[in-house]
């Protein structure tokens, strides 16, 4: 309390001083609207550039994680460029010729929001139509799957997560071929499930899930994640829980894929029908 008392008797002044000064900006503001707008735009610039600061920071401190990601997603690439030439040169020219049959476009954005607790979750990502954002694409993140768009504004766009109970894709056992469906239960954000795998398939934990690209909006050979248990029910498929790839608690940087030749293949499927 001494402390206190002396502080003030030292500086009662000052504290005076910046009081009335206080007092007068907002008496002037408050009585002249030239004034006012000028005051709240150099509080809104202000206050823009403090959390500029802030997520500068915050992104600075998460530099470690962020590499991790790239390496995560490096590793990933080269895994699939291998596969692909494995599989012969001319798999390889489809899957990844830039020149004349590309198949996929790819934009980066940043998630600035994301929900995680709810059993339907959407993210939000800071690129929009303008960008050449749509509906019905594809995202991923740095370890795999992530969303599909679901709505777009010009410079902002709303994708379904994973971790959505209404969220499916189509998905298949690197090591077998077998596919199935892979949905999300609403339970733990770290785990989905894998359905309609046949009991006479061999499955190991482990095992990788990935896309199948038989839909016109993921593309082949996304890591969606790992099988974590499995156990036979009483149909014919097992029940397959898998350690999803993408850790949405930490989602935030992600890429946005679009087919190409979307509109071609659901024609073709339209003519059939």
């Amino acid at each position: 309390m001494r402390s206190l008392l002396n502080f003030l008797e030292r500086y009662h002044r000052a504290i005076l001083f910046i009081f009335l000064e206080i007092i007068a900006l907002y008496l002037l503001a408050k009585g002249n609207s030239y004034h006012n707008s000028k005051l709240m735009n150099g509080l809104r610039g202000l206050t823009y550039a403090i959390e500029g600061r802030l997520n500068y920071t915050h992104n600075y401190l998460r530099l470690l994680e962020i590499n991790r990601d790239l390496a995560a997603q490096n590793s990933a690439l080269r895994e699939r460029l291998d596969r692909l030439v494995s599989g012969g040169t001319q798999a390889f020219m489809t899957s990844s010729d830039t020149l004349f049959r590309q198949e996929y476009k790819y934009l980066n954005g940043s998630v600035v929001d994301n929900s995680v607790n709810t059993q339907k979750n959407f993210f939000t990502i800071n690129k929009g139509m303008k960008h050449g954002v749509a509906p019905d694409m594809a995202v991923i993140s740095g370890q795999g799957v992530a969303g599909v768009i679901i709505g777009c504004s010009e410079n902002f766009s709303v994708a379904l997560s994973v971790l959505n109970v209404d969220f499916k894709v189509s998905a298949r056992l690197r090591s077998s071929g077998y596919f199935g469906s892979v949905s999300w239960d609403g339970h733990n954000p770290e785990y989905a499930i894998l359905s309609e795998i046949p009991q006479h398939v061999a499955i190991s934990e482990g095992d990788t899930i990935e896309t199948t690209g038989f839909s016109s909006i993921f593309p082949e050979g996304i890591m969606v994640g790992t099988v974590s248990e499995f156990e036979k029910s009483g149909g014919d498929f097992y029940n397959i829980k898998i350690k999803l790839a993408t850790e949405f608690r930490r989602l935030n940087f992600v890429d946005i894929i679009g087919d190409l030749r979307k509109t071609e293949k659901l024609e073709l499927l339209n003519d059939l029908k």
